[in-house]
């Protein structure tokens, strides 16, 4: 799209190569290094074999090999390793899983196997839902801060709903922080600087306060500021900061019980910079033709690496989060009971520059946005012992959430003030028994029913219009796996599991009589069909687990684009009559003495089924399929967003005994790679993300006994540039070529150093 040239062919022969290997790499990196494996197996005892990955993925903790479904488990030490800080970096770890940022947090997405939210009401709920440590997180914009103290994220593909509620219909990611340590006193502190002006530190210390009380603090501090230049005030943006504090307190007055609870807080701030990647030249602010980009944009100049914007009001973010959350639990020798309460706010005001140029003329700004989330759960579960033949999960869910939006934007184009509610209250009762029918052969059947009441208004300031409304539906969603171990370390599985997402209003610029009288968006509704292998050879230091889904979605959510009157586009939500993703997974994981490998990568193809009346993309001609009064497309056939074909990371770690010294030398490296995808549903040729791979290399030292990590790391090593978000802004700008990007923290290549020490 943007590349020309031999830079066009370049991609297209990179994408070709990268594409062979992925689809053999697993072939080739398992055979290669098989000898390595045998002879590490049989040079060390059976003591030294890796230790078993727990999962608690289905309410109950399990080994990852055990458990029917697609699953990758990644430990803080591995985040650490592969240079995650934040969320949205979990995209480079997670072949399945696609984490996009957007310019204000209440817009970004997260998506598993190519199905993911892609939408600005606030009433629509998320495709993946979010779990930390048994507590739902309803809206996904709370999760995009630091993973600075983590145990494990597991991240599960396909349909949870049944377990997890009508957020799951793609996925789950379920994060696991460290509990209070209730021997000794242990800690951690950590601390790391950049080449590009990020600093971060912070530190956790846990241990016993009495006999029967234990404690845990985490806190962290980071502050970036940003990789984009806006030339208007010469200062930098696309930054970020943030701090982030937790505590935990355990109690177990008797043996048989313990209460858990936990506070968070997370505040922060960020600055957006949006620049144009793409920009003719007579691309004139509102069709002025005394405002062409020379004149609203002085300085920058637009092309496939540029990193500048001229903004005379400074886009961004500030936002605040708190939680409290309560956990009971009781041994009743033949279950556990618990009870888990939580309560969750979050915070947000945002600010736009939507002209995105620094011309006095026509200054249109969404100065002062705000957002607010308010919920409250409460999940009663009775968990049977794990060492009985017949196994259940059973429990009752309820969840009252409540939205609040402030948008306004103007005074020249564009023009929006509103304000709207949303709310939601569920009552859910769920179970899940597995059965031990013959002594290797286990069947899994579960079940959910839910009631969900919504309700929302909708205040249209600028046009004096009110509307109120609500909905109620009842629904269910179940699962049904067969599984078989055919050895200790061979187990192969079938399932079947449906998904339901709840019905919503388009709460959106726009919003009218019409709208009302429509009544909801319908609910999405997915059933995924899953075969998979799980393998483990040479006393389990080498893994091979491979997963074959076919999955379908009706009626799936997501925003398109419309183009109004006044030559403006605005957002608008609708449902995709049907879409259908199939595809492979694997996750290897190789030991062989003082290297770890892992290799995970995933082929997805995912196709629009039905969607006879789609929005058009901007200047989409009859030719290109847009035709119709209003203007439509039919978008079958086509692609979902982020849905890239084939993506996978190989990981190595390495580290060895520096001669007599008590010193470890210490290598790591991160090799990732996603095929092009479109980051619009409409199919826009001008938001296609090429084929890009991104390398990050460590090297350095470690004391273990000591407790101490120095490492020296470079971050995108080959300064490959990619985007997080893509946007197409020609109707802006006399409809002429006008494209913009949101740049990652990798945009650029930056070096660092980062310190952990642990007691």
């Amino acid at each position: 799209m943007l590349a020309s040239g031999n830079g066009a062919i370049h991609d297209a022969i990179q994408g070709e190569a990268m594409q062979r290997l992925l689809s053999g790499a697993s072939l080739a990196v398992l055979g290669a290094l098989a000898l390595a494996v045998a002879g590490a197996a049989h040079a060390q005892d059976a003591s030294a074999a890796p230790p078993e990955v727990v999962v608690t993925a289905q309410k109950r903790s399990q080994n990852l090999q055990d458990v029917p479904q697609a699953i990758q488990a990644v430990t803080g030490n591995q985040l650490r390793a592969e240079g995650v800080v934040e969320f949205t970096d979990l995209t480079k770890v997670a072949p399945s899983l696609v984490v996009r940022p957007a310019e204000q947090p209440v817009n970004s997405s997260v998506s598993i196997r190519g199905v993911g939210t892609f939408a600005f009401s606030i009433g629509v709920e998320p495709d993946v839902a979010i779990i930390v440590d048994d507590v739902p997180v309803a809206f996904e914009a709370r999760a995009f801060a630091d993973l600075n103290d983590i145990q494990r994220i597991e991240v599960l593909r396909g349909p949870q709903s049944t377990l997890y509620g009508k957020s799951a219909s793609a996925g789950l990611i379920n994060i696991v922080t460290p509990a209070p340590s209730t021997s000794a006193v242990t800690g951690r502190l950590n601390a790391m600087g950049t080449t590009d002006g990020e600093y971060q530190f912070g530190g956790a210390i846990s241990g016993p306060i009495t006999d029967t009380l234990a404690g845990r603090v985490s806190l962290n501090y980071d502050n970036f500021p940003g990789n984009v230049k806006n030339l208007y005030d010469n200062k930098d943006v696309n930054g970020r900061e943030l701090g982030s504090m937790t505590a935990k307190l355990q109690w177990t007055p008797i043996p048989k019980f313990t209460a858990v609870f936990d506070v968070n807080f997370t505040g922060g701030n960020t600055t957006i910079g949006r620049p144009f990647i793409a920009l003719a030249p007579n691309a004139n602010l509102r069709g002025n033709a005394a405002l062409p980009p020379s004149v609203w944009a002085p300085g920058v100049t637009a092309s496939a690496d540029n990193a500048r914007v001229s903004n005379n009001f400074t886009s961004g973010n500030r936002y605040d989060a708190w939680g409290e959350s309560l956990k009971l639990s009781y041994d009743l020798n033949f279950a556990t009971l618990m009870s888990i309460t939580s309560h969750d706010f979050y915070f947000l005001k945002d600010r736009l520059d939507v002209d995105e140029g620094s011309s006095p003329v026509i200054d249109n700004r969404q100065p002062d946005g705000r957002f607010t989330y308010d919920q409250w759960t409460e999940e009663l579960r009775l968990v049977s012992r794990s060492d009985q033949p017949l196994r259940y999960t059973a429990g009752l869910f309820y969840a009252d959430d409540q939205y609040t939006r402030r948008f306004t934007r103007g005074p020249y184009f564009s023009l929006a003030s509103w304000y709207a509610t949303a709310g939601s209250e569920q009552y859910a009762g769920f179970g899940q028994v597995d059965w031990d029918i013959l002594p290797d052969t286990t069947a899994t059947l579960g079940g959910r029913v839910q009631k969900e009441d919504i309700a929302y208004t909708f205040h249209d300031i600028l046009n004096s219009a009110y509307f109120a409304g609500g909905a109620n539906e009842t629904f269910g969603t179940y699962k049904a796996a067969l599984q078989h171990k055919f050895t200790k370390d061979l187990m192969v599985y079938a399932s079947y599991a449906t998904g339901h997402k709840g019905q919503t209003y388009d709460l959106s610029t726009g919003f009218n009589l019409n709208r009302e009288l429509a009544g909801p968006i319908k609910p999405e509704t997915s059933g995924s069909a899953e075969i998979g292998a799980r393998m483990q050879f040479f006393e389990r230091r080498l893994t091979v687990n491979l997963t074959y889904f076919d999955a379908y979605y009706r009626n799936f959510q997501a925003q398109g684009i419309e183009t109004l009157p006044d030559g403006t586009v605005n957002y608008r939500l609708a449902n995709v009559g049907r879409l259908h993703n199939k595809g492979v997974e694997l996750d290897s994981n190789i030991y062989a003495g003082d290297f770890t490998f892992g290799f995970d990568a995933a082929y997805l193809d995912a196709k629009i089924v039905s969607f006879p009346k789609a929005q058009c993309y901007p200047l989409q001609t009859v030719a290109q399929g847009c035709s119709g009064s209003p203007a439509f497309q039919n978008l079958a056939g086509g692609t979902p967003p982020q849905s890239p074909e084939w993506k996978g990371t190989f990981t190595v770690d390495w580290h060895h005994r520096i001669g007599v010294s008590p010193f470890d030398a210490v290598f790591q490296g991160v090799y990732s790679y996603e095929s092009s995808f479109n980051f619009s549903l409409s199919q826009d040729p001008q938001t296609v993300q090429p084929a890009y791979g991104i390398l990050n290399l460590a090297v350095g030292v470690r004391n273990p006994s000591q407790h101490y990590e120095v490492m020296v790391f470079v971050n995108n090593v080959t300064d490959k540039h990619y985007y997080a978000d893509m946007f197409n802004s020609t109707t802006t700008y006399n409809s002429q070529l006008a494209t913009q990007i949101l740049p990652p923290r990798d945009y650029f290549r930056y070096a660092g150093v980062r310190v952990n020490y642990t007691f």
